[in-house]
């Protein structure tokens, strides 16, 4: 099977969708074309040229950015000037570009939920909601022979997620009747009689954003030539998805201690920190990337210490007057996702190989 740029953007996109982006966000297919086969895939935190000869050498066409490679518009096409250089350099080897943003940072099992899993940070719950995903309730009528194959796929297509539990369905015993008719090939009963089957009526709730890849799994493991299905409104919250996470550590533990957990666990040899290195901690709430300017949201939210990147100076010291620690590692840590888009897209896109990049893209140097 041909595994095409379509296919490895659908991928990215159930998970990460368009929609969860910030307003303006330089996301989506940069640089290429959509249907080009996909030889091999390489994810990055930045294109820069040493990532791009690493895709060359390691045979890789499609790369699968978190940074934007194109963000500012662009004036010239300069060869001489290392954007221009850049830009040349991945439409010579036929290299596209894929760049997923805040809609992976904001996306479950995406950035920040990453870094949160790194430092055992559980009962998480989102710091800036963007979006509300509204929910809707799928019923299905199934035969028991079926029902176990239908209950599984439209569960690992993401229907049935209430809070941390996957799964969740309530299943009816009963009859159902159909009569086939004229041109149509039935997969129980014949055509012209009146059939009773033994049926399940199973029910789960779907997201939104997912729900044409629920109805699409469950029309693909259903057996029927024409399944029996209703979706309804659901006049519930919806799931809030949005930027940041604020959720509790394992355990109570002094600011420095919990730096040096960090320091462990995000692979970094410094960090900078703000606060009484005594103080203790238990809530804590993180946003990949340069969060610095949002920290009154994360104390509003009750939390004893906020961790994100690029903090400048004078907001070191407001978060110090208000009583909110920071622990600053560094914007360049979004890279702790890379593996996890590289876990999803082996998943997605089969035989295709996907590597992470092995290029440091991080400017600083500790000395």
């Amino acid at each position: 099977m041909v595994i095409r740029g379509t296919d490895l953007i659908r991928a990215m996109e159930a998970w990460a969708p368009p929609s969860l982006a910030v307003e303006k966000d330089r996301i989506g297919l940069q640089v290429g074309d959509p249907r080009q086969k996909v030889r091999g895939v390489l994810c990055t935190l930045d294109v820069t040229e040493g990532v791009v000869e690493e895709a060359v050498q390691s045979g890789a066409n499609w790369i699968i950015a978190h940074h934007a490679v194109i963000f500012n518009p662009v004036q010239t096409l300069r060869t001489d000037q290392p954007k221009g250089r850049l830009y040349a350099k991945l439409i010579k080897h036929d290299i596209n570009v894929f760049v997923a943003h805040t809609n992976l940072d904001t996306a479950v099992d995406g950035v920040n939920d990453v870094l949160c899993e790194k430092l055992g940070i559980h009962n998480t719950r989102v710091m800036m909601p963007i979006t509300e995903d509204q929910l809707k309730k799928l019923v299905v009528f199934i035969p028991r022979s079926h029902h176990e194959q239908v209950l599984q796929a439209i569960s690992e297509a993401g229907a049935g997620w209430i809070g941390n539990y996957s799964h969740c369905t309530f299943n009816l015993e009963g009859i159902g009747t159909f009569m086939p008719r004229e041109g149509t090939n039935p997969y129980i009963g014949k055509q012209g009689a009146l059939e009773r089957v033994e049926e399940v009526r199973l029910e789960t709730v779907v997201p939104q954003r997912l729900q044409q890849q629920v109805v699409q799994a469950m029309l693909d493991a259903h057996p029927y030539e024409e399944p029996a299905y209703d979706i309804y409104p659901l006049e519930l919250e919806g799931i809030p998805h949005g930027l940041g996470r604020v959720g509790e550590l394992p355990r109570e533990m002094t600011l420095k201690e919990l730096a040096e957990k960090m320091k462990e666990a995000y692979r970094i040899p410094r960090l900078r920190m703000v606060g009484d290195p005594a103080a203790r901690v238990k809530k804590a709430a993180v946003l990949g990337g340069s969060g610095g300017r949002y920290y009154p949201t994360a104390k509003k939210m009750g939390a004893d210490v906020y961790i994100t990147g690029d903090v400048d100076f004078h907001i070191a010291q407001d978060a110090m007057a208000d009583g909110i620690c920071l622990l600053d590692p560094g914007h360049h840590v979004e890279h702790l996702v890379l593996e996890r888009v590289a876990d999803k897209m082996r998943e997605k896109l089969k035989d295709v190989p996907v590597v992470v990049s092995r290029t440091d893209t991080n400017p600083f140097q500790f000395i």
